[in-house]
């Protein structure tokens, strides 16, 4: 089975690695080559895209969802939604949703994944159905955590709720990097066993245990997984894009994607990312500490950043 891609290099890449500063003027130059590759999909908006074009980026969100899916008409759009927190940070209701949702279609998304931090399905359940009345894809949201109220049935009665409500595809939501290589095949073996649904793997780097961690899930049949382009990968974000490629390449489960391609992409980010240099996080290598303390890779340079500005950085 041929394991679809996700590259998250224009949202969750730079919002793990550099508070989610990358402006679409340095989008738009790779966009056409992006969108060559061949991708399942390419995450570009939502998450804290929203909030940071607006607050210090000075664009306008929209304009610049318009403006990718101008650049890249072949690939379809996928964006991370927070369920009846839209891009916000409070619930809104169920009107304000839906037209939102209706003008993300409009404006040019295509894949809608939908979380909730709580993991209630029903912070996910207006999302989901406005994005499937507008005709786009639907993916529900398992925010992966561990605790002892987080066990394997936690994890199988969610995926029964989400499919209630309606789903496309179901994704598991590593956001810490804390899914160990056994855990993540004993999960996506048993949803398989179960349900009949696409899934998808969503895992980040900090721990040091994401590629491992994707490898045993491709072993237990999961559909899709998200990747970075190589020089817009790893420490707080997420596995390399051609690594993976590479590591599969030949075998039953044969990305399709041309590597010389992606090596090109990687070229560019590695010349711009020079740019942001004093947004960058301070990990070099991984950091253990997260299999404790759970911190979300894409929170962590944002988190870094503000405690900067408050003098407080060793409180980090």
């Amino acid at each position: 089975m041929t394991i679809a891609i996700t590259d998250v290099v224009l949202r969750d890449a730079h919002q793990s690695l550099f508070a989610t500063r990358l402006r679409l003027d340095d989008m738009l130059p790779i966009a056409a080559a992006l969108d060559d590759v061949g991708y399942g999909s390419l995450e570009c908006w939502g998450g804290a895209t929203f909030d940071a074009c607006i607050r210090f980026l000075g664009e306008d969100p929209w304009l610049r969802l318009r403006e990718l899916k101008k650049a890249m008409p072949k690939t379809p759009l996928q964006m991370l939604l927070r369920g009846q927190n839209l891009l916000g940070y409070r619930h809104y209701a169920d009107d304000v949703v839906e037209r939102f949702v209706e003008r993300a279609v409009k404006n040019g998304m295509d894949v809608f994944r939908v979380f909730d931090a709580m993991n209630d399905p029903r912070n996910m359940k207006a999302a989901l159905q406005a994005v499937r009345s507008h005709g786009a894809h639907a993916q529900g949201t398992l925010s992966y955590t561990t605790s002892p109220a987080h066990t394997l049935q936690t994890w199988l009665d969610l995926t029964e709720q989400l499919l209630e409500t309606g789903v496309d595809s179901i994704a598991i939501k590593d956001m810490s990097g804390i899914l160990t290589p056994m855990a993540a095949y004993e999960l996506v073996s048993e949803i398989k066993k179960r349900f009949e649904v696409r899934l998808h793997l969503h895992c980040h780097a900090t721990t040091g245990m994401a590629e491992m961690a994707l490898l045993k899930a491709i072993e237990a049949g999961v559909d899709g997984v998200d990747t970075a382009i190589s020089s817009m990968s790893a420490t707080y974000g997420h596995p390399a894009t051609e690594a993976l490629v590479a590591t599969l390449a030949g075998t039953e489960h044969d990305t399709g994607l041309d590597i010389l391609k992606l090596e090109n992409i990687a070229a560019y980010f590695r010349e711009v990312r020079k740019k942001y240099h004093a947004f960058e996080g301070q990990l070099k290598g991984y950091d253990s500490r997260i299999l404790v303390a759970q911190v979300p890779g894409g929170m962590l340079t944002n988190l870094e950043g503000q405690l900067k500005q408050q003098n407080a950085a060793d409180k980090l």
